[in-house]
């Protein structure tokens, strides 16, 4: 078995979704190409999630699905139909859930289906959870996304992506994943040449850019003139993840010269994902401007 198999296989992933009242549970099943990122063990002492405890999928009264107990962080691919008439786009998502859970279908698997509309490949990431409790959280989380960019950039031959196009997406804790895992500091240990960076990361309410209101930068991320491109968009009254971050990082962000937009939204509040919200437009079109943005810069 080649190295590339050894990593990469065909899974039918079946997740049971507990459901309230007398549906009792729900067995549903989709058939996607599984990438493991640590096959050989994940690095880090005290930074793994117990392994004897099942993964689950449970839906809850809002309709939305949580994924929690991931102890094996994966991706899973999401591939357009049709042929290619060369390399494609990549796009790398992580959903948010505030490092105890996983939102991975508003703001997972719709999103990779959205971006295979537009011509990407997308690979949905099922980072550690949960890693709340954990002296750093976000630790486990922004390994696991800067193995993912560096695995799929490796080998992007065998994904038929373009390696100089990859996009971190992330949402919330998802968000602040992505960010730190662009901005931070290099958490893992890359195969010489291969970077564990995106082309460009997009931030759909990021969660603590800041740790309160007129407080600086998180202290895990350092802006620089070589950071990547940063796309923004969240609403003005999203209590979870406050406006101030998301202005004090495009400020960082411009002062250091590096492309970046901003959207900031009357309404729409957190956690809105694919749902689009009544009267809410950020809820509607970032996935139209995120596109538009990535296309300005050459995806």
């Amino acid at each position: 078995m080649s190295f590339v198999q050894s990593l990469v296989r065909q899974v039918v992933a079946v997740a049971v979704l507990s459901l309230t009242g007398s549906l009792g549970s729900l067995a549903v099943a989709a058939e996607h190409q599984e990438v493991l990122l640590w096959p050989e063990g994940m690095p880090g002492p005290g930074l793994t999630v117990p392994a004897g405890t099942e993964e689950t999928v449970t839906v809850g009264d809002d309709g939305i699905s949580r994924r929690t107990n991931v102890s094996t962080p994966r991706l899973l691919i999401y591939t357009p139909e049709g042929a290619a008439d060369g390399p494609r786009p990549a796009v790398v998502v992580a959903p948010g859930g505030g490092y105890s859970i996983l939102a991975d279908e508003h703001e997972g698997s719709d999103v990779c289906r959205w971006f295979n509309d537009h011509g990407f490949v997308a690979f949905l990431l099922h980072y550690r959870v949960p890693t709340r409790s954990q002296e750093r959280a976000n630790l486990g989380p922004v390994m696991d996304a800067q193995k993912a960019v560096h695995d799929v950039r490796l080998r992007a031959d065998a994904f038929g992506v373009d390696p100089e196009k990859i996009a971190l997406i992330g949402f919330s804790a998802g968000g602040q994943t992505a960010a730190v895992a662009t901005a931070g500091a290099v958490e893992i240990e890359p195969q010489e040449g291969i970077s564990v960076r995106p082309n460009a990361t997009v931030l759909i309410y990021p969660w603590n850019m800041v740790e309160a209101k007129g407080e600086p930068l998180r202290k895990d991320m350092t802006i620089t003139a070589t950071t990547p491109p940063m796309f923004l968009a969240l609403a003005c009254h999203d209590r979870a993840s406050i406006p101030q971050g998301a202005t004090t990082l495009f400020l960082e962000l411009i002062e250091a010269d590096v492309p970046t937009e901003l959207h900031i939204y009357q309404e729409g509040g957190h956690g809105f994902g694919m749902r689009a919200r009544e009267g809410a437009p950020v809820s509607r079109d970032w996935p139209k401007l995120s596109l538009e943005w990535l296309q300005g810069l050459g995806f």
